[in-house]
């Protein structure tokens, strides 16, 4: 099980990361990020960037270098990696990779409550979705193919994995429709009249197979 670490927010590892290339101030970091896409990567909230600087300069894990001014702007305090920094970076890493925990996809939680809607809107709306997934999954895989041309694909890998993800979800949301459509998922009959009668049905209604 991975620790609790003094700086949680995921903002503060890539912080870490780009540090780890050179020192740079917090509105650089920000140019950084958004540079290379992190925001595709993790939800970031800009305007809490200051604050995780904050946090991880007073944790130790970075420190002050330098103060720069340019031109007429206001002064810029340059930040580099500690020994400490760099050490929570690799330990932080080392954890996220080699140490599975549970996420919570908005999709699972909506899974979980599925039978408030009945049968029939949800084979559409589980339509939809894999009409989007499969014009998403197509657009992604023709811009890694075009992108592995000129990038090296350790800098590509995030989007691989993203990609294989929501692959793996189309095929299960394909095969969940076609049990919907065929009425061979067990329980449905007992799914369809509780929105058909509004009564619930024994519990045993739902665990017993349909008949092909």
């Amino acid at each position: 099980m991975a620790r609790r670490r003094k700086v949680s927010n995921l903002l503060g590892l890539h912080i870490l990361a780009t540090l780890s290339m050179q020192p740079a101030h917090p509105y650089e970091i920000a140019t950084q990020l958004r540079a290379f896409g992190k925001d595709q990567d993790i939800k970031i909230q800009w305007g809490s960037l200051y604050t995780v600087v904050q946090n991880l300069e007073k944790h130790g894990f970075i420190e002050a270098a330098e103060t720069v001014r340019e031109g007429r702007r206001p002064e810029r305090t340059v930040y580099r990696l500690t020994e400490d920094g760099r050490q929570e970076m690799t330990d932080w890493m080392r954890d996220l990779i080699g140490v599975p925990e549970p996420e919570f996809p908005k999709l699972r939680s909506a899974l979980s409550v599925a039978g408030v809607l009945p049968p029939d809107e949800m084979i559409g709306l589980l339509q939809q979705r894999l009409d989007l997934l499969t014009a998403e999954n197509s657009a992604a895989r023709q811009a890694l193919e075009v992108a592995g041309r000129t990038v090296p694909r350790l800098f590509l890998i995030e989007a691989e994995f993203a990609l294989a993800v929501r692959e793996a979800e189309t095929t299960w949301v394909s095969g969940f429709l076609a049990e919907l459509r065929a009425g061979s998922m067990a329980g449905i009959s007992a799914w369809r009249q509780v929105h058909e009668t509004g009564e619930m049905p024994d519990l045993a209604d739902f665990l017993k197979e349909e008949e092909k």
